[in-house]
């Protein structure tokens, strides 16, 4: 589910002393040590959305350097407010605009870098692969609205390379955007397909349209599927 772990972005302007660590990820004190020895004085500590890969250390990191938490989900803010979405965070010369983009979940953000063509994009686009549409908490319309958002970022020249959550960074954007787009159209299709050749649950449907992919992965799958379901619904 994490393909090579949950990635953890240390982001420091040039000469500063002070970073923004985004996504410390799981409470591992030789993992939270490593990230603290490279990152020097954390000044904020970033979240791009509540699930555990991404959160679990927020207690322990706190402890450890005394940084404010930051999230769209207030539960996830530890002595600062939530996040807005478009607010600008400046930390001794990185500024990092926060774009809310939810679907995987709906607290879900990408953090653009205002000072290059890098954008932060959590579980919302993935260095390998597609992303699961979490549904209950995430939604398929909200998503495809802020995959074309992205898109157009892309277009715009805003965005030139994508730091994921999970996986290798993005160098062509455009392109990953692009099939992420084509490829959720393709499963609508395909979940239509099913239902209209006798699927009645979304476990029914996940063994026709995801025949194709490893079994380990059908409860993912499933969530996914209630969304497109839910979606087409």
């Amino acid at each position: 589910m994490t393909l090579d772990g949950t990635n953890t972005w240390i982001l420091r302007e040039p000469g500063a002393t002070r970073a923004v660590v985004v996504d410390p990820g799981p409470a591992d004190d030789e993992h939270l040590n490593a990230v603290i020895d490279a990152a020097g004085e954390v000044a904020l500590v970033l979240f791009t959305h509540h699930h555990a890969d991404h959160t679990e250390a927020m207690t322990r990191i706190v402890e450890l350097t005394g940084a404010p938490t930051r999230a769209l989900d207030e539960a996830f803010c530890t002595g600062a407010q939530p996040l807005r979405d478009s607010e600008l965070i400046e930390v001794d010369g990185l500024e990092l605009e926060v774009i809310a983009t939810p679907g995987h979940t709906r607290d879900s953000l990408c953090l653009r870098l205002t000072g290059e063509d890098s954008l932060l994009t959590g579980d919302t686009v993935l260095g390998r692969g597609t992303t699961v549409v979490a549904h209950p908490d995430g939604a398929l319309g909200p998503y495809l609205d802020s995959l074309a958002h992205l898109r157009e970022l892309a277009t715009e020249g805003l965005v030139g390379r994508i730091l994921p959550g999970h996986g290798p960074v993005v160098d062509d954007p455009e392109a990953v955007l692009d099939f992420y787009i084509a490829h959720r159209e393709d499963r609508l299709d395909q979940v239509r397909a099913a239902v209209e050749a006798g699927a009645t649950t979304p476990r029914e449907v996940v063994e026709r349209v995801y025949a194709d992919v490893d079994p380990v992965l059908w409860d993912a799958a499933e969530l996914s599927v209630r969304a497109q379901l839910d979606y087409l619904a």
